[in-house]
């Protein structure tokens, strides 16, 4: 019973913690391009840091019973980066332009993106006559909604007051706000998260080696953004790191984030299929509004607020609806 209970919880344990480390990851980042550090440089490193922890740990674990790579395989991969490589760029460069709150709050956009993408590609059924149709075609208006209010409306401040010249504290906002290109940004990383996630459900289908994917997609995005840095900054003193937060950021980021995250995100999507990943995605500005507003001292205003209420809810309803047919895996 204990067994049977842990074994089905273990999808959700492991979702929360790998929104968690994303929300954390966001406003490591943000210190560290307040500091100095390139968001191309972010990247670039933490992914190849991230690929050389991942190879030689996926070749111990899956030693024993390791599927044949075929080049289908790999090139599917490689498209799969192109998606990752894009999402990263402009998570990074959105927060830099904006903040980790606004950015946690675009990340409601994924299911609705996810469901869009669904109904477009035919691997989602509509009928308006089931309540489920009904529920996730409004909560993703509802998303799309509440995420143009985050984007350009933004209220008095509710806790903590916008950050004077002075402040210590501001070495956490960026000098460079601008909160409608972040956001357009960010809705831009949103969509291609969306499709990360059901290229991914496809490709685990085809080779299920969930490590060893994510060993190969973090090589690939490494080459990718590494290309896109040398044509983008010209100027070679941005590959050194100089600051102890552009540093713990980078480390940070490859362990935890794209290391473990992936992991297990790689490891839910197979178990349940990627609308349920998409779906636990806005928990993560739970997770940074509290560290803003108590830690970092940010301003909590109250469009931020009263959007995060909005993009919430379609949620929380979808997660008590039963999953859609294209969503069910043959190991759930």
């Amino acid at each position: 019973m204990a067994t049977t209970w842990i074994r089905r919880s273990t999808p959700y344990a492991g979702m929360v913690s790998a929104v968690v480390a994303l929300a954390i990851n966001q406003i490591t980042s943000k210190m560290a391009m307040s500091n100095g550090t390139s968001f191309y440089i972010l990247s670039v490193y933490s992914n190849a840091l991230a690929a050389l922890f991942l190879f030689p740990t996926a070749y111990l674990f899956h030693r024993s019973k390791r599927p044949p790579l075929s080049f289908s395989v790999l090139w599917r991969i490689f498209f799969l980066a192109s998606f990752g490589c894009f999402s990263d760029m402009a998570c990074y460069a959105g927060v830099d332009y904006s903040s980790p709150t606004l950015s946690t709050a675009m990340l409601n956009l994924v299911p609705a993106f996810a469901y869009i993408l669904a109904v477009i590609f035919r691997l989602e059924e509509v009928d308006f006559r089931r309540l489920s149709t009904i529920a996730k075609s409004l909560g993703t208006i509802v998303s799309i909604s509440g995420a143009f209010v985050v984007t350009f409306y933004n209220g008095p401040a509710i806790l903590n007051k916008p950050l004077t010249p002075g402040s210590l504290t501001q070495l956490y906002s960026s000098s460079t706000q601008n909160w409608v290109l972040g956001g357009f940004l960010l809705a831009s990383a949103a969509l291609a998260v969306a499709s990360w996630c059901i290229l991914q459900a496809f490709i685990l289908k085809m080779y299920q080696a969930e490590m060893i994917v994510v060993a190969f997609y973090c090589l690939f995005v490494t080459i990718q953004s590494s290309v896109v840095t040398l044509i983008a900054e010209r100027d070679a003193t941005i590959w050194r790191i100089d600051t102890k937060i552009g540093l713990i950021a980078i480390l940070y980021s490859a362990i935890i984030n794209i290391a473990c995250r992936l992991y297990v995100t790689a490891w839910c999507i197979w178990k349940k299929g990627p609308f349920f990943v998409a779906l636990f995605k806005p928990l993560a500005i739970v997770v940074v509004v509290v560290i803003g507003v108590i830690f970092m001292k940010e301003a909590l205003y109250l469009g931020s607020s009263s959007s995060s209420k909005i993009l919430g809810f379609n949620e929380s309803k979808a997660c008590e609806l039963p999953r859609s047919k294209w969503f069910e895996s043959e190991n759930s």
